[in-house]
């Protein structure tokens, strides 16, 4: 269909808790899923929330396969996953960077749970449940705050571990491209 438009940190839909879908099997769910994932495509993204596009309904999509951008990462099947819900199962945080699309160019280092239990629902209305840890945690915790009206850099401790990629690489040898999403 189309990559649409990512909204930019400070827009008021990226503030606000995204509604529930009512129906998942409509022509419009299926377009919006379609520009989606053309947009996910588009900007190399590991993940993107129907709010990033501005629509505020509990959508997002997710995956990862073997990228040249994230060598150290296990591939993450494409999954879309509508009115998510995440337990978490592991009191343990972990620190990684994490950019995000509609914060580009920046990177910020950020706690999240290292294990969690998602579920939801796939396009088709299966019933998708499933426990996960490392980045694929972190991917869908990332995403799900979008939902909430989130960004990562809300999430951040220590706001000298956020800035823009090109400075942040030069300061460290850290890999600070991990997660574009």
């Amino acid at each position: 269909m189309a990559v649409r438009e990512v909204l930019l940190m400070g827009h008021p839909v990226l503030q606000q808790r995204a509604l529930p879908v009512e129906d998942i099997d409509t022509l419009h769910i299926q377009e919006i899923l379609v520009d989606m994932r053309d947009t996910m495509a588009e900007l190399d993204g590991a993940g993107l929330a129907a709010p990033q596009i501005g629509i505020s309904l509990r959508i997002i999509m997710f995956g990862i396969a073997h990228n040249p951008r994230y060598p150290e990462v296990e591939p993450i099947a494409e999954t879309v996953l509508i009115n998510p819900e995440i337990d978490v199962l592991d009191d343990r945080m972990e620190e990684g960077w994490e950019g995000c699309l509609s914060i580009p160019g920046m990177r910020g280092n950020v706690p999240r749970h290292s294990k969690i239990r998602y579920r939801g629902y796939s396009v088709n209305g299966e019933r998708i449940d499933r426990t996960v840890d490392g980045f694929h945690a972190r991917v869908v915790q990332h995403e799900y705050d979008h939902l909430e009206g989130i960004l990562y850099p809300q999430r951040m401790i220590d706001m000298s571990d956020f800035g823009f990629e090109q400075a942040l690489l030069k300061r460290s040898d850290e890999n600070v491209a991990t997660l574009d999403s």
